[in-house]
């Protein structure tokens, strides 16, 4: 009799996968072979997404208890998961404290703490059952190091980062595993277009010069690394920059 060694399939929540770095990871992941549920706010996008790579389509808005809920029913009954992976996030707004926009404020904080605090605790019984689970924030390094112009997306990331390195210490007993992504500068999509309010020719400028900022799949390869290590091997914190970016303040343009 022939002994079974193929690898056990593992299951994945993402969310964020409407666009940028969580579409990268879900087509990174089922590349790998990774049952995925692709989840975000943009019903359309996640559709075609599906339809481009199986992984199945939720949209859910996860700062909201309710469609946190929800996720978790669909997610229970197709399959459970082992690996929650949490891109949802982004910047609004690039002001001064001085002139800081109070709903700019409230949705980071939303988007980026509060969704990632939700999700996790929704699915942390499950992890805790499967005893072999992860967990993977994707934060950034406006989390490790503040600069001006970034405060309320600094004080949101470093939140982030907190609730992160917290998780890991309360969790660890439950062979938890948590995982820290911070890239540096990417050039995506959507990420500075809608930091600076639609403004495209500004969203340009912040990757002028740049010969080589990191893409969405570069990102999206080192999660898929991380993730898909054996689960004894935890990286703790992974920081990702282009070699042009040499700390948050030092940037080559040519």
């Amino acid at each position: 009799m022939t002994e079974n060694t193929a690898a056990p399939i593992h299951h994945a929540v993402v969310t964020g996968a409407s666009t940028g770095i969580g579409e990268a990871t879900v087509r990174a992941l089922r590349k790998a072979g990774w049952q995925v549920v692709a989840v975000a706010r943009r019903a359309a996008r996640l559709e075609k997404l599906a339809a481009e790579t199986g992984a199945l389509a939720f949209a859910a808005d996860v700062s909201k208890d309710g469609d946190v809920a929800s996720l978790l029913a669909f997610v229970s009954e197709n399959g459970g998961l082992d690996t929650l992976i949490n891109v949802a996030g982004g910047a609004r707004g690039a002001d001064r404290i001085g002139a800081s926009n109070n709903d700019d404020w409230e949705w980071m904080f939303q988007a980026n703490v509060m969704g990632t605090m939700k999700m996790t605790r929704a699915f942390l019984p499950t992890l805790r059952e499967h005893r072999a689970g992860t967990v993977l924030n994707l934060t950034s390094t406006a989390g490790l190091s503040a600069y001006e112009g970034g405060a309320g997306y600094n004080a949101a990331k470093f939140a982030q980062h907190a609730l992160t390195n917290a998780l890991r210490l309360e969790e660890v007993e439950n062979n938890l595993r948590v995982i820290e992504v911070a890239p540096g500068l990417v050039q995506t999509e959507e990420f500075a277009l809608n930091r600076l309010g639609g403004d495209k020719e500004a969203a340009d400028k912040v990757y002028q010069g740049v010969a080589e900022p990191l893409t969405a799949a570069d990102v999206a390869d080192v999660v898929a690394y991380a993730v898909g290590l054996p689960h004894h091997i935890n990286l703790d914190q992974v920081v990702v920059r282009p070699v042009a970016q040499a700390a948050n303040h030092k940037l080559v343009r040519r």
